[in-house]
């Protein structure tokens, strides 16, 4: 199904698309808990896990908490679509959200992964009027949706509000130029080494057989990042396991030798 059909079967002022029912049958929260219902999850109050906000006045913060919507959703989730109004910046109090590409035939392309304390969606805030990308929610989420024009006026008082949110979309930037440079002159087996650095880098955590890398992607989602085929990514795999350099589990993956896998992305 193509993007533009996708879009055709959805009320088109939806800001946010979330399931109807949680798994008990009641419907999804929509509105910002309360206080006691907050204090389980985070110590004072959710927009303060956002690393770009934390810094802002506890009033402004305040007025800022009182005017944003709290909203929850399952695996699999659909956050938005492409065409999708964009009218708010979003920021993830817990769970993960993975960012998409479609393309017309409604193939994924993996672009980013957003983890608790950043935001995503924040190109709304340059008169962008809808949505490019998909989001959808890899595990259980939760996620404040601020409205843009409030973040608009924040940034217009604080200087270093403005100087996060463009560090911010700098550091996406490089992040895709550098994964278009790789599918521009590397192999397919250059691009998963280099990738399972970096998911080693950023999301490893030390055990028995070396460094496991703790967010769970399947053989598709490695491929749908790198710009390859799921076959490929495993024949790759498999030789990678074979030579020792990783141990594969279910959406789980090892990394054995840090260093040999540093020989061989050099």
């Amino acid at each position: 199904m193509s993007v533009h059909s996708l879009h055709q079967s959805r009320i088109a002022t939806a800001p946010l698309r979330v399931s109807s029912t949680a798994s008990n049958g009641r419907a999804m929260e929509d509105s910002l808990p309360s206080r006691s219902e907050v204090g389980r999850v985070e110590q004072h109050w959710y927009l303060k896990s956002c690393r770009i906000l934390e810094r802002l006045p506890p009033d402004e913060l305040s007025q800022l908490e009182a005017k944003s919507r709290f909203r929850k959703f399952a695996t699999g989730d659909v956050v938005y679509l492409p065409l999708d109004r964009a009218d708010a910046v979003l920021a993830v109090v817990s769970g993960r959200i993975k960012l998409c590409h479609l393309t017309p035939d409604g193939k994924q392309s993996i672009l980013a992964f957003i983890d608790p304390g950043e935001v995503f969606g924040e190109l709304c805030l340059f008169d962008t009027e809808s949505r490019e990308e998909q989001a959808i929610a890899m595990v259980p989420t939760a996620i404040v949706l601020i409205p843009r024009d409030l973040i608009q006026q924040l940034i217009s008082r604080h200087a270093e509000l403005a100087l996060g949110i463009t560090r911010l979309m700098g550091l996406r930037r490089l992040r895709i130029e550098r994964r278009l440079k790789s599918l521009l002159f590397r192999s397919n087996r250059e691009r998963l080494l280099q990738l399972l650095m970096e998911l080693a880098t950023e999301y490893g955590t030390p055990s028995k057989l070396g460094i496991e890398i703790r967010i769970k992607l399947s053989h598709q989602d490695l491929a749908s990042i790198i710009g390859s085929t799921r076959e490929t990514v495993t024949m790759t795999l498999g030789e990678l396991q074979e030579q020792g350099v990783v141990a594969l589990g279910r959406q789980r993956l090892t990394i054995c030798s840090m260093e040999r896998l540093g020989n061989m992305v050099d």
